[in-house]
This record gives structure tokens, C-alpha cells and sequence, in this order.
């Protein structure tokens, strides 16, 4: 049997101290040597204090002293001395450090392996002896953090480790000698290391590099951390018997995350204050309005009834219906916004009747749709026929119904959770079908196609290109809130906001009111996260206009279906052929696009605007053919923003209209 000098286990826990402390020294003077990326001074954001992640790595193993006794079942003919191996280490951590400190608290716990396999030893009989172990802990390490080079990411640490032990499992194999082969038989025992202690307590000390993977104009903050640490063998003895020790050097990086302040050190002169308003307010316009007709009906929850609010005619009153005199006819109960627009609307079923009786060899399809079943979609859908046919004398023959659970093109999807009451709303309902081109809209076909549009003829309050831009850029940043104080020159203030956004316009006959001009003295107030004010200021003037009685603005609108975006290539013939014909030399084109609340209020601004886009380029791309360049073009997404928002969204009509793209043509001046 071979033992070896007690020396040797020291010298190997030297030689593994030895290989730590030169791991250490050159992982400083590569990470020093590493430049951290410049951040500006006037960052939007503070590098966080509390970061949080996890953390991976190597841990090799040096095993040194003496271990012979394995359990109470097992002691080998030899003793083991020297080992090593690689184990895993795994953990969440936490970290605090205020930027300003070199100083910091760092926290990890997770799986921490001691792995190893000791050296081969030869028994007696000259016998190969093998020994490994997979000693596990579930480790506890907060480490105090220190920065020596305040511009860098590099970092020292060092601290407790506090390890209970989770795994004690050894293997032992003895082999043969090859000598007698044909005499002995090799043997594995499988087992648990007796006398293992439950808990460890021992240190660590090592050195890390923050590398950002994103700058401080994020508010969360991302960084990758190259660490290296070396866990010496004093508090390192796995069992309360023998000499056993493990020396531990880990090699790993951690992914961090933080989230920063708005930084406080950003002055007002950062944030650039501007007020954009037209050369004349033009106080109201009138509007020839080509406004789309939405082919549903829809109806109230537990009721199978058409709701009150639609228009419902008297036998009599049929010989009466003008599509062109709609305001004779007008709903029950009309309130809120776009009153001319909803009496068209409301009168829906008015229209296709009087449309019907003028084309008798047009049909329909009436497709009720009910969460409850197709039966009570089907009894909807009678509804609906019944006061065609008995209102205005339509044969029942050429009308046709269906019932279903859900509409051809549902607004809720499967799998989704949020606001699911408002798209249930939207879906029961009953759909007009028809391929009749004398009750459809131009260029559109197909089951869901749109029935015609009504042409009236309106007064538009307040038209976009009467609004004043207000833009604070950069106060998303600088600042939780603005407001705007508006002195005009007899020292009368109004008050508008707080915001959160950058840019706000405000119609400039709501400044204005009755006056025919004004100049203003407007002051942006920004409150900062510490509730300090900051203030810029601007002046404008105003001169209210009105436009002469022969001009008339026209207006077109594309509908689309809950979060269809894609839906404008149904329109682009209609947008090409009928929409860009009626621009007029030097004329300007505002274009609009809105969505209704259902959504996140990020997400409805985005697709508002990507809406108005696609029209923008239809429309560009149909004067270009035309060899035109005339044309100037103002695009806005205002979501679901409902101060600006067409309609309101009480009811499901009201949501889906106000899922729109307006377009607006104004006269060249």
C-alpha cells in the first residue's frame, strides 16, 4: 500500500492558492485594461442601485488532505490524498451600489457542486483504487464590493460563505490486478460519505467586470459581469473525521438588470421647448363627408331586441326616408361627439331598407352572431328581417339568415384574456351580407364587405390643421409631468396639462375663444422626479380665420376590423380611384389615424399610425402615376386618445368606428 508524506496534501493546497491568487491578479490586469464605455454625464438616467440577475459558472476543485474511512460499511485498503474536478454553480442574485459609491453589497445563493475524483492509488494485492465524489451544497455568499477605479467596471469582492449540504455521494472502484485477471473481479460501490458536515463555513474573495449591454438612455439597464473568485481551504472540510480539504477556484459571468432614476442632474436647457401654430386658426370648416356605413347591428347584451338607440321607423313615415335628410330622423337618445356622423349611423337599417325597395332584385344574407348559441344568433337575425319586412314591405324571400356563435371576423381571439367584455360586446351582433353592388361600398366585395357610404354635408368644429403643437423634447425623460401656464396681453392666464407626453396639440379656438387674435406668453412648467419646477418659455401669436362660404373641405374614412392593420389593401382601389381624384391642384391632405380603448394605449398610438402610413402611401403613389406634386401631406396617429378620438366608446358602434384612418382634403389657398 502506497501513502504519501502528510506534506504533500499542503503543498497541494499552496500549489491550488497559488493558481487562485495568479487567476485573480491576471483577471485584474485584463479587466482594468478594458476601457468602459463613456457614459454621457447628462445621461436621461442614473445607473440603478439595485441590480438583479443570476449567475453561472465552473467551480474547480482541488481536493487535498486524507480521507480513507468512506461510511461505516466501506473503509478501502488505501488512503486518498490529492483530487480534482469540476462542479457547477448556479444562483440568483441581488446587488446594491449607489452610483456614486465605490462601495457595494453583493448576495448569491444557489447550487455550489464539489465535484472531484481523487488520484489513483494501488492496493496491496497491486490493485488500481479510484475514489470520486459529488459533494453538493446549497450556498449562501453576500460579499462586500469594492470599485478602486470609479470610471471602470472593474470590481474586488470578498466575503462569507455560509454552504448546507444537499448531496454526499461517492464512488469507489477497485480493479484487478492484470496479472491474475482470470482470478479477481473488479468491484464498484455506490454510497454516501459518512460523518459529511451539514454546514460549512468558510470565505471567498475575487474580481469581476460590469460590461453594459445598453446605455444609460434606457431606463432598464442591462450588464454582462466576467467574474472570477477563489474559496480557500480553511472552513472547507467536508467531514467532521480526517484530513479533507477543498480548495475552490470559480470561473463564471452573471447577467444583471437595474432599473435607473430620470437623472436629476439634467438641466432645463436640456429639454427643448417649441410651439408650432398655423399662420391663421381657422375657427370651423365645412365639410362634405363621405362617411362609411358599418353593415352590423349590434345588440345589447341579454336582449334579442334591436336597442333603442337605432332609428326605428313608423310604416308610415317609410314614404318620408331621404338618405340625404337623415336629420329628420334622428335617434331617441343622441349624446357625445360626431352627432351627425351616429345618425347616419343609427339609421342603418332605415338605409338598407330604402335601398332594397329601390334595387328589388338585390338579396341579403342577416347573420346574427350570440355568445349564447346560433340559435338565439338565428332569432337576432329575425329581428332585424321582421322589421324589414313589415316596415318597409321587403318580400322575406330575399332575405336570408344564419346564426353562429361568433362573427365571420371576431374581435376577441382565442387565447385572450384582456378586456374581454368590450370585444364580447362588439361581437354580438348581426352582419348585413350582400353581393349587390348597388347596396355596397365602391370596390368591395365579399361576405364582410361595407354597405355604401352616406354623403352629408357638416360643419367640422376645430379642424387639425387649426391645432397648436406644444413639444417639450426630452421631457419624457427630465421630467414626471408638464403644464402650460398661457398669458395673453391683458394678463388673463389659462392653464392646460399636466402631460406625459412630449408633444400636445390643442385646438386654437379653445385659446383663441371669441377673440379674433391674441399673442401669448405660454410657460412650460416641468416637474422633476424631486418635485423641483423647471421652466421654459415661448411666445406665440394667433389670428383666428375663417374660411370664405365656396370653401368646402371634403372628407373620406377607411374602417378596419379590431387590430387589422393590413386591411387597407381592401380599400386601395377605392383610395386610388375615388379618394385621389378629388384632390384638388395644391391642395393638402391631413391624414388621421385612430383606434378605439381596447389595448394598450403604446401599442393603439403605433397602429393608429402605421394605419394612416399605409394610406398616406396609397395616396402618394396614386398622384406619382399622375405625374402630380402638388399635394402637401400632414399624417398623424393619435390611438385611441380620447380628447381627439371621433367618436366615443360607450357603445360597440362608437369603438368601431373610431377604428379609422379620416382623411381630410383642404383647397390649396
Amino acid at each position: 500500500m502506497k501513502i504519501k508524506n502528510n506534506n504533500t496534501g499542503s503543498r497541494q493546497a499552496w500549489s491550488a492558492s497559488k493558481l487562485a491568487l495568479k487567476s485573480i491578479v491576471l483577471s485584474t490586469i485584463i479587466f482594468t485594461g478594458i476601457q468602459a464605455p463613456a457614459q454621457a454625464q447628462n445621461a436621461p438616467f442614473t445607473k440603478p442601485s439595485w441590480w438583479f440577475g443570476a449567475s453561472a459558472g465552473a467551480n474547480f476543485n482541488f481536493y487535498n488532505g486524507s480521507t480513507h474511512k468512506l461510511n461505516s460499511q466501506l473503509t478501502p485498503p488505501v488512503t486518498f490524498h490529492e483530487g480534482n474536478g469540476v462542479g457547477l454553480f448556479a444562483a440568483p442574485l441581488i446587488e446594491y451600489r449607489r452610483p456614486e459609491s465605490r462601495w457595494g453589497l453583493m448576495l448569491q445563493t444557489g447550487y455550489d457542486s464539489r465535484r472531484g475524483e481523487f488520484n489513483q492509488q494501488t492496493t496491496a494485492c497491486d490493485c488500481p483504487a479510484d475514489l470520486s465524489t459529488k459533494l453538493s451544497y446549497i450556498t449562501v455568499e453576500p460579499s462586500l464590493r469594492f470599485s478602486p477605479f470609479k470610471a471602470s467596471g472593474f470590481y474586488l469582492m470578498g466575503g462569507p460563505r455560509l454552504a448546507f449540504n444537499v448531496k454526499k455521494e461517492f464512488t469507489y472502484e477497485q480493479g484487478v490486478n492484470p496479472a491474475y485477471t482470470d482470478q479477481q473481479t473488479s468491484s464498484s460501490v455506490k454510497g454516501d460519505l459518512s460523518d459529511v458536515k451539514e454546514r460549512l463555513l468558510s470565505m471567498q474573495v475575487g474580481a469581476g467586470y460590469d460590461i453594459p449591454l445598453n446605455s444609460q438612455n434606457n431606463r432598464t439597464q442591462l450588464v454582462l459581469t466576467p467574474f472570477v473568485t477563489y474559496q480557500p481551504y480553511f472552513g472547507q472540510s467536508p467531514r467532521s473525521i480526517e484530513t479533507m480539504t477543498v480548495n475552490t477556484l470559480r470561473v463564471g459571468a452573471a447577467i444583471k438588470l437595474g432599473r435607473g432614476k430620470p437623472n436629476a442632474t439634467i438641466a432645463a436647457n436640456d429639454v427643448q421647448f417649441t410651439v408650432n401654430s398655423p399662420t391663421n386658426i381657422t375657427a370651423d370648416r365645412r365639410v362634405r363627408e363621405t362617411f362609411p356605413l358599418r353593415n352590423y347591428v349590434f345588440f345589447n347584451q341579454g336582449s334579442t331586441a334591436i336597442p333603442d338607440r337605432y332609428v326605428l321607423l313608423e310604416k308610415d313615415q317609410v314614404k318620408d326616408f331621404k338618405e340625404d335628410q337623415l336629420e329628420v330622423f334622428t335617434p331617441k337618445t343622441l349624446a357625445g361627439r360626431s352627432d351627425r356622423e351616429m345618425t347616419v349611423y343609427y339609421n342603418v337599417l332605415n338605409i338598407l331598407g330604402d335601398r332594397l325597395g329601390k334595387n328589388p332584385s338585390a338579396t341579403i344574407t342577416l347573420v346574427g352572431s350570440s355568445e349564447n348559441g346560433p340559435q338565439e344568433g338565428t332569432v337576432m337575425a329575425e329581428t332585424v328581417k321582421s322589421y324589414l319586412v313589415n316596415t318597409f314591405g321587403i318580400n322575406a324571400s330575399r332575405i336570408a339568415m344564419e346564426g353562429r356563435n361568433k362573427p365571420k371576423l371576431p374581435s376577441e381571439q382565442p387565447g385572450g384574456t384582456k378586456e374581454l367584455e368590450l370585444l364580447r360586446e362588439g361581437d354580438r351582433r348581426v352582419s348585413i351580407e350582400s353581393n349587390a353592388p348597388a347596396l355596397l361600398m365602391e370596390f368591395q366585395s365579399g361576405p364582410e364587405a361595407a354597405l355604401k357610404p352616406v354623403v352629408i354635408s357638416a360643419i367640422q368644429e376645430a379642424p387639425l390643421d387649426s391645432y397648436v403643437t406644444f413639444t417639450a423634447s426630452g421631457s419624457d425623460k427630465a421630467y414626471t409631468s408638464w403644464s402650460m401656464n398661457m398669458t395673453d396681453d391683458k394678463g388673463i392666464v389659462q392653464n392646460f396639462g399636466p402631460y406625459m407626453q412630449e408633444t400636445v396639440s390643442i385646438p386654437g379656438k379653445s385659446i383663441l375663444g371669441t377673440r379674433p387674435k391674441g399673442t401669448y406668453l405660454v410657460t412650460m412648467l416641468g416637474t422633476k422626479e424631486d418635485g423641483t419646477i423647471e421652466k421654459k418659455e415661448a411666445t406665440v401669436n394667433m389670428v383666428l380665420w375663417t374660411p370664405a362660404k365656396d370653401e368646402e373641405g371634403q372628407r373620406y374614412s377607411v374602417l378596419y376590423e379590431f387590430n387589422d392593420s393590413k386591411a387597407i389593401t381592401t380599400y386601395e382601389k377605392y383610395l386610388t380611384e375615388i379618394v385621389t381624384p378629388e384632390i384638388p391642384q395644391g391642395g393638402k391632405v391631413i391624414i388621421h389615424g385612430y383606434t378605439d380603448i381596447i389595448g394598450d394605449d403604446t401599442n393603439n398610438k403605433n397602429l393608429s399610425l402605421a394605419r394612416a402610413n399605409d394610406v398616406k402611401r396609397i395616396i402618394e403613389n396614386s398622384l406619382a402615376k399622375a405625374g402630380r406634386k402638388d399635394v402637401t401631406f400632414e399624417v398623424h396617429g393619435f390611438g385611441e386618445d380620447q380628447k381627439l378620438a371621433p367618436f366615443n366608446n360607450k357603445y360597440p358602434e362608437e369603438r368601431f368606428y373610431n377604428r379609422t384612418v379620416i382623411i381630410d382634403i383642404i383647397p390649396g389657398k
